[in-house]
């Protein structure tokens, strides 16, 4: 049936080459007139090397956006650290329209103290300053700090960069034998680590609102159960299992809930489950597949998939009184919801011309328009700032993470070296 080509596929997708932990990045399209911007290398007073280098990070940041073209270094006229060594003309000459500056200096230890510093080249002022302790061990932390305070600046939008994604990878150890993955990673593809090792499946990360947990569906004991997983501690716990499908985990925004699915009355159908009170309540009642469940940012409404009308649609339930909608009505499959956190704009995995493409949906002029052109997007998550979506996708025969603004206008990708990267979900801010 067409509603369990998702599962179906993801299955069939995992099953590949060894998979690199870390994910690259590679811009495939930016906006038109990006700003220019330099970001000068940090001056360094210590007494060893740093193990991360700041305005680098920043840059990468900044040039992964999509929304700003940063100056080469080798293209630099001169490296200031401060408003003193600060010669705007010089600037103004090379085309940058903002810049970057700051120093890192060596404290008791290993602590440091980084300052950085914000600059309108054309109207010679300072837009932004901080200072900010650090050490060794967080700076890279640091930077993308840094990146997310330049970004709100120069946008109005808040940053992202700090956040995380997860992801499932997996390695074949042998014919017909897979390791599976499920990884955690800074935002830009770094310091990836391993949060779940499985010979089965593993599917549908989800995060808490608070960022401290994630809810997933594991195959290890041979069927589908969904665990709860504490990323300080390691800890984890199985929640509810019934007998036949335990999929499709779904926090609501105040952490207490789980939506999820289940078929243990026959046909898959949308539950809640309260974790402090471990009360289950089904939520839809129908002959049709309803799946795919999210929450609204409020908290008092579900959006999920559904064939009821024939063929997979979005709908949205509002739960004090249980009231179903139907939100997508252009073409014949739109699976896989996802809102803004402004409740605004709905993302989805939409058909058209026999391809599954990633679009969005303004809610409240109901236009839709597709972001990609690739032939095999799903899992799409939303950045926290709602500026990016991130999706699965194949190039050539593996599967890779694609990434697309809002608009369209931006697309860059987060490749491994081999083997397939499914299933991403991305964090709320941390």
């Amino acid at each position: 049936m067409i509603m369990m080509r998702g599962a179906v596929l993801v299955l069939a997708l995992l099953l590949s080459a060894a998979v690199r932990a870390e994910l690259t990045i590679e811009i495939t399209q930016g906006v038109n007139e990006p700003t220019p911007v330099a970001v000068v290398p940090f001056a360094w007073q210590g007494v060893k090397a740093l193990p991360d280098d700041v305005a680098q990070v920043i840059s990468d940041d900044l040039y992964r956006s999509g929304m700003f073209s940063l100056m080469a270094r080798e293209n630099m006229l001169s490296f200031p650290a401060d408003r003193s060594s600060l010669y705007f003309r010089d600037w103004r000459i090379s085309g940058s329209d903002y810049i970057v500056i700051g120093r890192i200096n060596q404290k008791e230890g290993n602590n440091l103290e980084v300052a950085f510093e914000l600059y309108d080249v054309l109207k010679e002022e300072r837009m932004l300053g901080e200072v900010i302790n650090a050490n060794f061990t967080n700076l890279r932390a640091v930077s993308h700090y840094i990146s997310d305070k330049v970004f709100e600046q120069l946008t109005g939008v808040r940053g992202a960069f700090s956040t995380r994604i997860v992801y499932v990878t997996a390695q074949q150890i042998r014919q017909g034998s897979y390791r599976y993955r499920l990884q955690l990673a800074d935002a830009d593809g770094h310091n990836a680590r391993t949060i779940l090792e499985s010979k089965e499946p593993i599917m549908s990360p989800a995060w808490s609102r608070d960022g401290k947990k994630l809810a997933y569906v594991s195959f290890e004991t041979g069927r589908p159960a969904i665990y709860i997983q504490y990323l300080e501690t390691g800890q984890r716990e199985k929640v509810q299992s019934f007998r036949g499908l335990n999929g499709a985990p779904a926090w609501s925004p105040d952490g207490s809930k789980l939506a999820l699915v289940l078929s243990k009355d026959g046909n898959p159908e949308v539950y809640v489950l309260d974790l402090n009170q471990r009360r289950l309540s089904r939520i839809t009642h129908h002959f049709g597949i309803d799946t795919e469940p999210s929450w609204s940012p409020d908290g008092q409404s579900l959006i999920f998939t559904s064939d009821r009308g024939g063929a997979p649609q979005i709908y949205s339930i509002y739960l004090p009184k249980r009231e179903i909608t139907r939100l997508t009505f252009e073409g014949s499959y739109n699976a896989r919801g996802r809102l803004t956190h402004d409740g605004r704009f709905l993302a989805m995995v939409h058909q058209s011309n026999g391809s599954f493409h990633i679009a969005v949906q303004d809610l409240r002029t109901g236009r839709l328009e597709l972001l990609t052109e690739t032939f095999m997007d799903e899992s799409p998550t939303i950045a926290p700032n709602g500026s990016v979506i991130l999706y699965a996708t194949q190039e050539g025969i593996r599967g890779v993470l694609g990434a697309v603004s809002l608009d369209g206008r931006v697309k860059f990708r987060l490749p491994s070296s081999v083997g397939d990267v499914r299933e991403p979900a991305w964090s709320p801010y941390l």
